[in-house]
């Protein structure tokens, strides 16, 4: 049976200063076997819907320690990648010519919720560089955290890039370039240097080949690459691991790790699941979420591990539910732990009047 025009997917080779696109039947979502379901949704006694996936986990010695589904299918990873993209902004030198620090570090990972502290630090942060909002090339828009929004629309103020989520990596981009003396216009270009040397630590550390891969534009604007889930885990555990030749980036993995542990707020926001997890945990725990229903985590300490999944659907409901799956079960949480990140991982469905209609689950096939 032949594809229709519709069915079959665009496909990008990168170079280092071109995008060849052309069409790319093998991509076509229609050759994708189906993932298990991973979470479902209940009301009242029936499962009303459920969501598939696919997920993976790997050790420091780079072994399968779980996998539900196609770890190796394609996937945008998104801003889950968040602290792999970081380590350019860590080992580039910029820290120690700006006299930046962790809290830097934590933005550069963060999909922040706009909050005034998040806001701030990104401005903060720009104003050091002899900057201002303006340079962000990620676009504008209002803070995901409700009561800043609100709070914004009574005082008749527009959000701005600072505001973005996305706006702390945007600022750790231009602050490697403004230290290496590039150009910071057209910093989310793929053959801009920054963005050539994000290609190259993420083909490192996932140790896929990346220079042809399907690419797209991340929601910021910055190019997104298409990786498994397998190289994702794989990144997160080296990451977590540190145990690299260069002495530079096993500092900037530290650093990353530090940042992250000690400044969780600053990763996600108030009620948010990146920042509960490290909270609940101490820091030993960490997490990152992706857009489209993918998450990305790691456990530090003497034995880590890297966590990968992907919610065929997009949907970040069950992607929380079924990373707080994989970390209870894998990461080795205590009752406590796992008690105090209850309201993401098993979370209830309500009525309108408040009153508990179900929950969503981890699939009990898993």
């Amino acid at each position: 049976m032949g594809l229709s025009k519709t069915a079959v997917a665009y496909h990008i080779r990168i170079t280092r200063n071109a995008l060849f696109v052309y069409f790319h039947p093998k991509l076509s979502r229609l050759n994708f076997p189906a993932n298990p379901i991973l979470v479902e949704v209940t009301r009242g006694g029936m499962v009303e819907s459920v969501h598939r996936g696919a997920a993976a986990v790997f050790d420091a010695q780079g072994r399968q320690v779980a996998a539900f589904g196609d770890i190796e299918r394609l996937i945008y990873p998104r801003s889950a990648i968040k602290p792999l993209q970081a380590i350019v902004f860590a080992e580039s030198g910029a820290l120690e010519s700006f006299g930046f620090g962790d809290q830097q570090i934590a933005l550069a990972c963060a999909s922040h919720s706009g909050e005034t502290g998040h806001v701030d630090g990104v401005l903060s942060w720009l104003n050091r560089l002899g900057l201002d909002e303006t340079v962000l090339e990620c676009g504008a828009h209002f803070p995901a955290h409700r009561q800043s929004r609100i709070t914004m629309a009574r005082a008749g103020l527009k959000a701005t890039s600072a505001h973005n989520n996305c706006s702390g990596k945007h600022a750790g981009f231009i602050s490697v370039a403004r230290h290496q003396g590039e150009p910071v216009a057209g910093y989310v270009k793929l053959n801009h240097p920054v963005q050539q040397r994000v290609l190259q630590v993420l083909q490192e550390l996932t140790e896929e080949v990346l220079h042809d891969r399907p690419c797209g534009l991340d929601g910021c604007g910055i190019p997104v690459v298409g990786m498994s889930l397998r190289g994702i885990a794989q990144g997160f555990v080296q990451l977590a691991h540190r145990q690299f030749e260069s002495n530079k980036r096993r500092i900037a993995a530290e650093r990353i790790c530090r940042a992250m542990a000690e400044h969780p707020w600053l990763v996600g926001g108030t009620d948010r699941f990146c920042s509960a997890v490290p909270i609940a945990t101490s820091g030993r725990v960490l997490i990152k979420v992706g857009a489209e229903g993918v998450y990305a985590g790691m456990t530090t300490g003497a034995n880590p591990l890297g966590l990968a999944l992907k919610i065929d659907d997009g949907s970040r409901r069950a992607a929380e539910v079924a990373m707080g799956w994989l970390i209870t079960k894998f990461c080795r949480l205590e009752q406590s732990e796992i008690d105090r990140i209850r309201p993401w991982t098993q979370p209830e469905v309500k009525t309108v009047a408040n009153k508990l209609a179900g929950v969503v689950r981890i699939s009990g096939d898993l």
